[in-house]
């Protein structure tokens, strides 16, 4: 694993040992920020379900103004200190070891992008979406990654659903909120 492009281009990164996180791979990780590469640069992420902290990073590198990270898993959150430490972030990001739903339920800030990828064959996506909506710029952006077989909606709340495309066992689903820029419609 590693940084793809901008500021810490070619940074290895660590990944969590065992099974319980999956590394998004460095296809998925590039064409999801191809698909959002204009809304990258000064906007603030959050990253649910963070794992490595990969595609927080990865917005870091790109421009994003600030992240938060937020991942229960102890081991996994003691992967993401240190990729952030090395990857020379640790001024613009906020890392909380704690579940999504409890973040969720006494979060106060609001964000431009989410990345969302929980564990899967949880049906974790459908409740946890509508409790991140509030949370969430009007014309923000949601990343998700998801099993195959898992149905996503055509729109929660104010957000429609874009684009969603297939790589091998990951699905990935974004929705943009009003007004928000879109890529190329190929992407992703």
């Amino acid at each position: 694993m590693r940084v793809i492009t901008g500021s810490a281009r070619g940074r290895k990164l660590l990944a969590p040992e065992g099974l319980d996180t999956r590394p998004t791979t460095d296809l998925v990780k590039e064409a999801i920020c191809s698909a959002i590469q204009f809304d990258l640069p000064c906007a603030r992420v959050l990253d649910l379900f963070a794992g490595s902290g990969q595609l927080a990073i990865e917005a870091l590198s790109r421009g994003a103004a600030h992240a938060t990270l937020v991942e229960s898993n102890r081991k996994a959150f003691q992967v993401i200190q240190q990729n952030i430490t090395a990857c020379g972030f640790s001024d613009r990001a906020q890392l909380l070891c704690t579940d999504a739903q409890a973040f969720l339920l006494r979060c106060r800030e609001t964000f431009d992008i989410a990345f969302l990828d929980p564990p899967y064959g949880k049906n974790i996506l459908p409740e946890i979406l509508p409790m991140l909506i509030p949370h969430m710029q009007k014309n923000g952006i949601l990343v998700c990654e998801h099993e195959p077989d898992l149905k996503m909606p055509a729109k929660i709340a104010n957000f429609d659903l874009k684009k969603q495309k297939k790589y091998g066992k990951i699905f990935v689903t974004i929705y943009f909120g009003e007004e928000a820029s879109e890529a190329d419609p190929e992407s992703v």
